[in-house]
């Protein structure tokens, strides 16, 4: 691949990505919006259904970033509105373990999955192949993001 041409495509990919990521951001907001939820609610009932079991307000506070005052208002809020409980630790009684109330979290399952079909039958245009590539870039993505959120916390704020 010609560097001119190779230019051309990271020039593409980054106008791509950018407007991929704020339509997330945007699309994300409008699920919210929908459901009475803050956006960051939204998307750690994602991860905490995702993860392997119950998380203590630590893991928590390092899975999105917040400080474990923030992280311990988002816990707050969830538990208000029924989406959450929080239990004793039965192997550390200093601390709680925080998980998801499975009747309640459905009703954030079932307009994703209600928007689902939408995504779907985007990815049922793309081969097998194809599908393998972008579940490779979404995890390295994942990682780097990570990683590039880890960069900026530790840097002073620019002034």
């Amino acid at each position: 691949m010609t560097g001119m041409r190779r230019g051309r495509l990271y020039e593409e990919l980054s106008m791509a990505s950018r407007r991929y990521l704020a339509s997330y951001v945007l699309f994300n907001q409008a699920v919210a919006d929908h459901l009475g939820l803050h956006p960051t609610d939204v998307q750690f009932l994602s991860l905490l259904t995702a993860a392997p079991g119950p998380l203590t307000v630590k893991q928590i506070a390092e899975m999105t970033g917040l400080t474990t005052g923030s992280a311990t208002r988002l816990v707050d809020r969830l538990e208000r509105g029924g989406y959450v409980t929080r239990t004793p630790d039965r192997e550390d009684r200093r601390r709680v373990l925080v998980a998801p109330v499975p009747e309640r979290v459905a009703r954030v399952t079932a307009v994703w999955d209600d928007l689902g079909q939408g995504w779907q039958a985007l990815y049922a245009e793309h081969s097998d192949e194809e599908l393998e590539v972008i579940v490779r870039h979404m995890r390295r993505a994942y990682d780097l993001s990570h990683d590039q959120m880890d960069r900026l916390r530790s840097r002073p704020k620019p002034e």
